[in-house]
């Protein structure tokens, strides 16, 4: 069974590969330009079995603290249609899209796949958003606004390249700092990325483990 290890930036995933050194990783760049292109180019060279993302990510929610692991249940392009003044409508809104017409799912791209991994750590909702700012998004409707838990600037990538494609994957975040806290010295990136790369390494092995068996 093949898996193929994604992050967006080399030091996101530097202790998983250090302890993992045969592991076919993709550093895509940052960004959903990147992390599109980077992940279709990189499986239609190759099939794989299974695909996972790990990062770390900012929250909105007083119920996630600063090193936490996660595993994200669904994502979304957040911030992808038109903002007047206040107002935000997602593509959706505006009828350009259907919200219900796969891979979306009332505008979420949700993992089905979730069941074909352990351990089950706390999941959460997920904003992938173009444009990391000082403050919660404005830009985005009162629904995901009340559903997402975190924020990045890839996930909704993974999920909808892999779900087009018709291949299991999983999204896991560790939590580097309170979304619009632009104070460094109060983030916590290197424990953000021990404990989603500690986490990640127990569900790649079980998962390797269970493919041989």
């Amino acid at each position: 069974m093949s898996a193929l290890i994604v992050a967006s930036t080399e030091m996101e995933i530097t202790p998983f590969r250090n302890q993992f050194p045969e592991a076919a990783c993709l550093i895509t760049g940052v960004g959903m330009p990147m992390a599109i292109y980077q992940l279709t180019k990189k499986i239609q060279e190759r099939n794989y079995d299974v695909i996972f993302q790990v990062g770390i990510a900012g929250t909105y929610s007083n119920e996630l603290h600063l090193g936490d692991a996660v595993v994200v249940a669904k994502d979304c392009f957040a911030d992808l249609g038109l903002c007047e003044g206040n107002s935000f409508q997602s593509i959706f809104d505006m009828g350009f899209a259907s919200p219900d017409v796969f891979p979306f799912s009332k505008g979420w791209l949700v993992n089905n796949s979730l069941h074909l991994f352990h351990p089950q750590p706390a999941m959460v909702s997920a904003a992938t958003v173009n444009t990391v700012s000082d403050e919660r998004q404005p830009q985005l409707n009162n629904k995901i606004k009340a559903e997402a838990s975190i924020e990045t600037m890839e996930g909704a990538c993974l999920h909808y390249v892999a779900m087009q494609h018709g291949i299991p994957f999983l999204q896991i975040r560790g939590i580097s700092n309170v979304v619009g806290e632009r104070d460094k010295s109060l983030w916590k990136i290197a424990e953000a990325i021990q404990s989603s790369n500690q986490l990640f390494a127990e569900i790649y092995e079980k998962w390797m483990a269970n493919s041989k068996a």
